[in-house]
């Protein structure tokens, strides 16, 4: 379910088109986008050109590509139908990602102080197609995973949910309509979705390149060197957590957020290279979270593996698939 939501949303921002892939798994968006989104970092290819980055020119040559071929011409032909509609007048007040895309696309110029106008590099058709397919690979599986997650935490930590759902029903009286503002300013939600990044953060760890030598604690890092900072041992580190094994939402209520090291968190990076999504996928989490919680709660059930397993991948995933039940609320209409 969470994996068809947010597979939905990120399609509608990313090509400007409406999937229902829970009813409609055929779908050619669906089935070739579940193609792109098997993704090996261990296939030969892939681990070809991380360890030799400079053959990438030749590979290009030689039309090596990550995703698989057919995957590439289909998604290129569809945006280059969507441009041509948006051109022809179709659906052109859409305001998504891949219009403001668009737009950069026609030319403009920039004046300097001393009268000199530079023209404004917009980006080209393969560019714009790019940027929508990471676009969609990096949101679906960290908004997927990091929703069942949230779901495995709530199931297995009752008391929890239900003040949860007492935030909620407070926010929003007789499941009334959500709006962006009042679920921004929910913070036990906020508490309970930053605790469950914690401990299953989207990536388990994180790079930087380092812009320039640089000598930290008597180790001296070379400039060009690729520094990986392991988030998930950060976050689990008992100095900066105390029972970092435990689901305590507490921790970032606003007393306990100030005393926080900022570099102990780190779902999302730090920095000015910090995961750009990053309030698109909270919102999203934000949504589905209290939309399902003022209908259902979340239950284990006897395929529910406690505590949870994962594999170490370039995603946190667990090892088995979480399989949890929805127990009706008795206040609502099902």
């Amino acid at each position: 379910i969470f994996g068809a939501y947010s597979m939905d949303v990120v399609t509608s921002i990313s090509f400007s088109v409406n999937i229902d892939s829970l009813n409609n798994p055929k779908d050619p968006f669906v089935t070739n986008l579940k193609k792109m989104l098997k993704f090996n970092i261990f296939a030969p290819a892939i681990l070809f050109i991380l360890l030799f980055p400079a053959f990438i020119p030749v590979l290009k040559k030689m039309k090596v590509n990550f995703f698989p071929s057919g995957v590439i011409d289909f998604f290129f032909g569809s945006f280059k139908k969507i441009k041509e509609e948006r051109q022809k007048g179709v659906h052109k007040d859409r305001v998504d990602f891949l219009q403001l895309m668009v737009d950069s696309q026609n030319s403009e110029k920039t004046s300097e102080p001393n009268g000199i106008d530079h023209p404004l590099k917009g980006l080209t058709d393969s560019e714009i197609l790019a940027q929508s397919m990471i676009f969609v690979f990096a949101g679906y599986e960290t908004v997927s995973s990091s929703l069942s997650f949230l779901a495995y935490n709530l199931a297995t930590h009752t008391e929890i949910q239900k003040r949860l759902q007492e935030e909620i029903e407070e926010t929003f009286p007789n499941q009334a309509p959500l709006t962006y503002d009042a679920i921004m300013h929910m913070e036990y939600l906020d508490m309970v979705i930053s605790e469950s990044l914690r401990m299953f953060p989207p990536a388990g760890r994180l790079e930087r390149v380092c812009k320039k030598s640089i000598e930290i604690c008597g180790v001296t890092i070379p400039k060009g060197t690729v520094v990986q900072i392991p988030s998930f041992a950060l976050h689990y580190d008992p100095v900066h957590w105390p029972n970092p094994e435990e689901f305590r939402p507490e921790r970032f209520n606003k007393e306990n957020k100030e005393s926080q090291d900022p570099y102990a968190y780190l779902p999302f990076g730090a920095g000015p290279r910090n995961c750009i999504g990053m309030r698109f996928a909270l919102l999203l989490m934000k949504v589905a979270v209290v939309f399902i919680l003022q209908k259902f709660s979340f239950d284990t059930c006897k395929e529910t593996q406690v505590p949870l397993e994962l594999l170490d991948n370039m995603f946190l995933q667990p090892k088995k698939p979480i399989v949890l039940k929805f127990v009706g609320r008795a206040h609502c209409d099902q």
